[in-house]
């Protein structure tokens, strides 16, 4: 079985050979995504990147046990991404007192979205082969690496729209599939304004059983209803008057293309187009291990550029490769649907190019190019997310230090202030100059900062001080002196 759905027919040498290729790949792509699920929860909350970036505010509200007034309210489009994994870990809370556990909650909730989404893609498909499942499989791991750390609600969207697209093709015929299958589509579509994109994208793949097809009969009312929903929550539901326009910037950055342009995706590039260019060359020498010395050969050089010439470090731009997310996980779903309903006999319509992505489907030559290419991409992002979680546990015991000593820069507006300029240069690139004083809160002993660390050049500011001082005077399980100072620090900026 190939991660297309299909197995070279049996008999010749180089058939059976292909087979071998075929299964091997598929094998990979599904161990693969499963350890890289698995991983996200270890890594994540080990290293505490629930923190990480927006983060900072959004754990900080969990323990505070106001995440809602804090923000939540002005991305209502994304409230399925609160309900799952903040509101749950806020009544932890509120049920325990302990803010700490609340925040490692929260961090497992969303670190686990991936392996919970494959383990519900799995149940969900019935294709032959499971190949809707084995492409959710692969895409877990070649696309969620870029953006791991990063809590964007991409993150969750992705993780929903993989047992969306299967049950929307293999819910059994009867009222029991729609009611299952709306509350997950409305889901998937309220964790990102970009899951709309997904939500389109798997009505496109139901189309391709025919516009008279009961499958897309019923993924369109459902689509519809949810759509419905999500305009009345668009629109009863608004952001407050200084977060609505940082939000429309935010939206058309989305598709900008510096995001294509970044480092890391640079480095991926050339890596492809290295191994392609050894893999081209190795064919000529060996047609059955061509894909392992090409590996091999640019795994090499890729280690000579990491312990060299390698300064760069993925951090920031976790955050706009959301977009590749957004982008890439519907080309993979659309090559899912169309192989499995080729395979079923269910194809209601010839696609462009469909010869060769037929031909494909039994090349051996195809998928062992494919095995390494996949190989090498994992490659990348092991290093890259080992030197960002390094860097990161660094920046945090930096943050920890000024939080904790006496240092004080009273120009800030308060002696208990202290500038995130104080720490060392090379660990900036894990800054995130909006949500610095609320991680100066979490990491200091107990809870507890002699200093809040401020970023001298803070242009954005969550909170207003009316939320702020309500937060601050309120019963809460935190402690009382990070809370004031957020209040000073958030009445000096917003009324």
């Amino acid at each position: 079985m190939s991660i297309t759905g299909f197995s070279p027919a049996r008999g010749t040498p180089a058939q059976a050979a292909g087979r071998s290729a075929a299964e091997g790949l598929r094998a990979f792509a599904i161990t693969a995504g499963l350890i890289c699920a698995s991983l996200f929860i270890l890594v994540g909350l080990h290293y505490s990147l629930q923190m990480y970036a927006d983060g900072s505010i959004f754990s900080y509200a969990v323990a505070v046990r106001d995440v809602w007034a804090f923000h939540w309210h002005n991305i209502s489009g994304r409230a399925s991404v609160y309900l799952l994994a903040m509101a749950p870990a806020e009544w932890y809370v509120r049920l325990s007192g302990d803010a700490r556990g609340g925040i490692e909650l929260y961090g497992f909730l969303f670190f686990s979205a991936q392996l919970f989404g494959l383990l519900a893609t799995y149940k969900a498909d019935r294709s032959q082969g499971r190949i809707i499942f084995t492409y959710a499989c692969l895409s877990t791991a070649c696309l969620c690496p870029l953006v791991f750390g990063f809590p964007t609600e991409m993150w969750v969207a992705h993780a929903l729209f993989w047992p969306t697209l299967a049950l929307s093709h293999y819910a059994r015929k009867n009222i029991l599939s729609i009611i299952l299958l709306f509350p997950l589509m409305l889901a998937m579509m309220l964790s990102h304004e970009g899951a709309l994109i997904y939500a389109a994208v798997i009505l496109l793949t139901l189309l391709l059983r025919g516009v008279d097809n009961p499958a897309f009969l019923r993924g369109s009312g459902v689509f519809a209803l949810a759509l419905a929903i999500w305009f009345w929550v668009k629109a009863d539901i608004k952001p407050d008057s200084y977060i609505a326009p940082v939000l429309e910037r935010a939206a058309f950055d989305v598709f900008s293309l510096d995001i294509l342009t970044g480092s890391l995706m640079r480095l991926l590039y050339t890596t492809l187009a290295l191994y392609a260019i050894a893999f081209a060359a190795a064919y000529q020498l060996t047609k059955t291990k061509a894909h392992v010395w090409a590996a091999l050969l640019v795994a090499t050089l890729l280690s000579l550029y990491w312990l060299t010439i390698d300064h760069s470090l993925h951090a920031d731009q976790r955050y706009c490769l959301r977009t590749i997310v957004l982008s890439a996980a519907p080309g993979f779903a659309l090559l899912a649907a169309f192989y499995a309903l080729l395979r079923e006999g269910r194809l209601a319509y010839k696609l462009p190019f469909q010869r060769y992505l037929v031909a494909a489907r039994s090349s051996d030559m195809i998928h062992r190019l494919l095995a390494g290419a996949f190989f090498l991409v994992l490659l990348v992002h092991t290093v890259e997310t080992a030197k960002f979680v390094s860097a990161w546990t660094h920046y945090t015991s930096a943050v920890r230090q000024l939080a904790a000593g006496a240092a004080s820069d009273p120009q800030l507006g308060d002696p208990r202030f202290v500038s995130s300029e104080r720490i060392p240069a090379k660990l900036k690139p894990l800054s995130w100059f909006s949500t610095t004083p609320y991680l100066s809160a979490l990491v200091a002993p107990d809870f507890k900062p002699n200093r809040l660390v401020v970023d001298p050049a803070d242009n954005y500011f969550w909170l207003s001080c009316k939320t702020a001082t309500h937060n601050a005077k309120g019963w809460r399980y935190f402690p009382t002196e990070p809370r004031e100072l957020i209040r000073l620090y958030s009445c000096q900026h917003r009324s």
